[in-house]
């Protein structure tokens, strides 16, 4: 029986931790590639894409420390069309019950001839072998021809007619650079079809890049010429201008339901949360006007929409925001909400605690609510993510003191406290109150950075709005992010920039070799 015709469940394939994590300032540590990786699974995404392994040591720790977890997903790592990839990727991935090795080479024109200065016959050649070498190691191999939306039709057909004789069981067709178009992509998965034989015995994939802004367009035109992956990233993170968003394209075939025919096995009320958790994670905020996960993508200002949503929300409502993990309620806590309430509401904002985490967790928000009068869900939010990512001293933030004058340099003084209660203080002038509190943690600290980019983003709404800090900076010519939140601008920001200093103090008392959040290999598809 033809795979494709009979099937109609769309597989989700996400790549937030390879193809995503590759764009600039996306980079993430262990714990956040776990804590992004139990997420996915959450979302209950068919396969988890988790990296690279030949990039890099630390990618093949990462990858191997996700598929030893099998938290359920397939768990799949990406390998290059030789050897030593290959083998990397399965050392990584096999601790998972259920992995895949994925390999690629690029098929086009311009990158035969001036990326791979290969002729047509040894990429096949390459790629056969690969396939085999994979399939000896792992039954569950997929092939991409890298650039194959700039590919010859007749030549793209010979590679996947050679790809599935070789033993892969999903072939992917990428959208490398986002070059392509609905209607001609719809016509090159057609093509394919009528041109490669036994193509529906195998899983067709599609991978979209954002460049022209038609990933999720072009994956979906795939999926209706017989694609049944689509290969996506949450928030539509990636390289350039980024990948097909899975958001979008998850509730497109949900709210489409009747044009589709088809359906994910997504749990869309996770959509939210997981998009919360890596935008926080990535420091890489939607915009507001983000579809499905966008802060006004279920806001209505115009007089005329408000009257239509109060007679009924169909009017210019195609989804509900409770089918996305948004609900209808914002204003939830206060200074008397007791433990119990604060687990309830976390719980509904579809985060899962453990007692320690709860208790840390709790703890904050007492200490916020002293601070404000109402906490949003966006506090809330925002303490979850901070206190998840939080890793401790040596050195905690203890007080700070800010004194600014128009025209004249700031004056920042900070108070840490250290482990077996040691204190530090130290002070510092600066052209505002940022640059002076970061000169002055490193005079406490010992450890000197460039600032090379702050990022500020409001948890909530109202003037007392929590500030959530994203920043990036260089240590020893390696680019580490970090986050924190506060009412108090500043605070927000030492508290972020404190983080990465102390997680530089614990490799240094290891003994560590600083190791940033930067590939030494990319790979695009």
């Amino acid at each position: 029986m033809s795979v494709a015709s009979a099937d109609k469940r769309i597989r989700i394939f996400d790549t937030t931790l390879r193809d995503g994590e590759q764009a600039p300032g996306c980079s993430m540590t262990l714990s956040e590639k776990l804590r992004v990786a139990k997420a996915l699974s959450e979302l209950n995404v068919d396969i988890i894409e988790a990296g690279f392994p030949a990039a890099s040591p630390g990618d093949f720790d990462s990858v191997k420390a996700i598929a030893d977890r099998n938290y359920g997903p397939v768990i799949c790592g990406l390998a290059r069309c030789n050897t030593a990839d290959i083998e990397k990727v399965h050392a990584a991935v096999k601790g998972a019950e259920r992995h895949r090795i994925h390999v690629f080479v690029a098929t086009s024109a311009i990158h035969r001839e001036y990326k791979l200065k290969m002729a047509k016959e040894e990429i096949i050649r390459s790629a056969v072998g690969a396939i085999k070498m994979a399939r000896e190691l792992c039954d569950d191999v997929e092939f991409s021809p890298e650039d194959a939306s700039r590919t010859e039709l007749s030549y793209l057909a010979e590679v996947v007619s050679a790809a599935i004789e070789a033993g892969a069981t999903t072939v992917n067709i990428p959208d490398t650079v986002g070059y392509t178009v609905p209607a001609e992509f719809d016509h090159l998965f057609r093509y394919l079809k009528e041109h490669v034989a036994r193509i529906d015995e195998i899983i067709l994939s599609v991978h979209c890049h954002n460049d022209l802004g038609m990933a999720v367009a072009n994956s979906l035109a795939a999926v209706g010429a017989g694609a049944r992956q689509i290969e996506c990233t949450i928030n539509g993170i990636g390289e350039r201008a980024g990948n097909c968003s899975l958001e979008e394209a998850v509730m497109a075939v949900k709210t489409r339901a009747e044009f589709f025919g088809l359906e994910t096995g997504i749990d869309t009320t996770r959509l939210y949360p997981t998009s919360r958790l890596v935008s926080n994670i990535t420091g890489m905020h939607p915009p507001r006007n983000k579809a499905i996960v966008g802060e006004n993508a279920f806001s209505h200002e115009a007089g005329i929409h408000q009257h239509g949503m109060l007679q009924h929300a169909s009017t210019y409502e195609i989804m509900r925001p409770e089918d996305v993990g948004l609900t209808k309620s914002n204003l939830v806590l206060g200074k008397h909400s007791g433990r119990h309430a604060f687990r309830d509401r976390v719980s509904e904002l579809g985060f899962e605690l453990d007692d320690f985490e709860t208790n840390r967790a709790f703890q904050e928000f007492k200490k916020l609510a002293d601070k404000k009068k109402d906490v949003y869900d966006g506090d809330i939010e925002s303490i979850i993510m901070n206190v998840g990512s939080a890793t401790s001293g040596p050195w905690t933030l203890e007080s700070l003191e800010v004194q600014t004058h128009t025209d004249e340099p700031a004056t920042v003084t900070v108070n840490l406290i250290g482990e077996d209660s040691v204190k530090a203080s130290e002070s510092a002038i600066g052209d505002g109150p940022i640059a002076a509190a970061f000169l002055a943690l490193e005079k406490a600290t010992g450890v000197e950075l460039v600032l090379k980019n702050f990022e500020l983003h409001s948890a909530s709404i109202g003037e007392d709005a929590q500030g959530e800090v994203t920043v990036t900076v260089e240590i020893e010519g390696q680019s580490f992010r970090g986050r924190g939140a506060s009412v108090d601008i500043v605070e927000a920001g030492c508290r972020a920039c404190l983080e990465v200093m102390n997680r530089t103090l614990r490799r240094r008392a290891r003994g560590d070799s600083i190791v940033g959040g930067v590939h030494s290999e990319h790979a695009t598809i």
